[in-house]
């Protein structure tokens, strides 16, 4: 005959999960102060940076450049110290071909683009009478928008959520896997063996 567990192993099952669910919910530490820091090398970390204007790395804010290609539906995402027209300038003309047209906000970082074989064209987001897309050849297709990387910060807000808070100086690793893991769009034989074949190591 099959084994039939009895109904004492459902109940020892949900006894322990319950019980698990109980320790894992940590109630008596909700809302209280930790050990406090007294180290000045060691400050409390903050859970958000209230710093006004566009980030900086000085600023412990990064900014993440972002471009996505139509045609190719990849993307390349690099942390960038800046967001002004000398960092973001070659950054665009690395990931893009010459003649691309780079769909972007208001933004004047990349105000120098098209001295660069990339004609830009921008969509207004600003106040009054903001757009989000727009149709310049009239043939009924809001084709100039920046919809692609607005949903794509989405994602990697998304992403970095569960970390709750990511030291800079390793937020370009984390960017990195978003921008693998959203390139991936078929598991190859290829792709698996990569994964499971471990990186030889140098003897010394």
């Amino acid at each position: 005959m099959p084994y039939r567990p009895g109904p004492w192993l459902a109940a020892t099952k949900l006894l322990w999960s319950t019980l698990w669910r109980k320790w894992m919910r940590c109630t008596r530490m909700r809302g209280k102060k930790g050990i406090p820091h007294r180290d000045p090398e060691d400050p409390p970390r903050r859970r958000a940076n209230n710093v006004k204007g566009h980030g900086t790395w000085d600023l412990d804010r990064p900014p993440v450049f972002g471009i996505a290609g139509r045609e190719s539906h990849q993307i390349r995402l690099e942390v960038a110290p800046r967001n002004d027209r000398a960092t973001l300038g070659p950054l665009a003309e690395r990931y893009s071909q010459p003649g691309t047209i780079v769909n972007s906000d208001e933004w004047v970082g990349y105000d120098l683009l098209p001295q660069h074989g990339r004609p830009r064209v921008k969509v207004k987001h600003s106040r009054p009478r903001p757009e989000y897309a727009r149709d310049d050849d009239g043939d009924g297709v809001r084709e100039v928008h920046c919809n692609t990387m607005e949903g794509i910060w989405t994602g990697l807000r998304n992403f970095l959520r569960p970390f709750r808070g990511v030291n800079k100086c390793f937020l370009a690793g984390y960017v990195a896997i978003f921008q693998w893991g959203h390139n991936i769009k078929i598991a190859t034989i290829m792709f698996l063996h990569a994964l499971v074949t471990p990186i030889p190591q140098h003897r010394r």
